[in-house]
């Protein structure tokens, strides 16, 4: 039998625009999106209170880098600068922010995605 994993997610969104560098298409014109970004978070155990999580504290830790990139020319971002802002950097630029403020010794965040429309999205993921 597998082990057994908990899983958690929130949703939210921000808008940005952005284009991308060497990418010899209409993309690389200046543009925006609404983007939709998932946070999962997966644990083995529950605290004593019988969650993986408060949603709450991923919801905020969520806002505060969104708060970065919301309403923003991604590309002036120093993150940006250095990584063509296409939605798998942007997936990757919130992993990274995220894991560090919501990893702990019972949690990991699993993955973030990056919706830049209804049915299109990036994943970066830890494995």
């Amino acid at each position: 039998m597998k082990t057994a994993i908990y899983e958690v997610k929130i949703i939210s969104d921000f808008s940005a625009a952005h284009n991308l560098r060497n990418f010899r298409g209409k993309c690389e014109n200046l543009h925006g999106h609404n983007w939709k970004v998932e946070v999962v978070l997966r644990g083995r155990e529950l605290d004593e209170s019988g969650v993986l999580v408060d949603f709450r504290e991923v919801k905020e830790a969520t806002r505060e880098v969104l708060k970065e990139v919301d309403h923003r020319y991604l590309n002036d971002l120093p993150f940006f600068r250095e990584h063509n802002p296409s939605s798998e950097n942007i997936a990757r630029y919130l992993f990274e922010y995220l894991a560090q403020r919501l990893n702990n010794a019972n949690r990991w965040l699993y993955r973030v995605s990056a919706w830049e429309s209804a049915d299109a999205c990036a994943t970066f993921m830890s494995e």
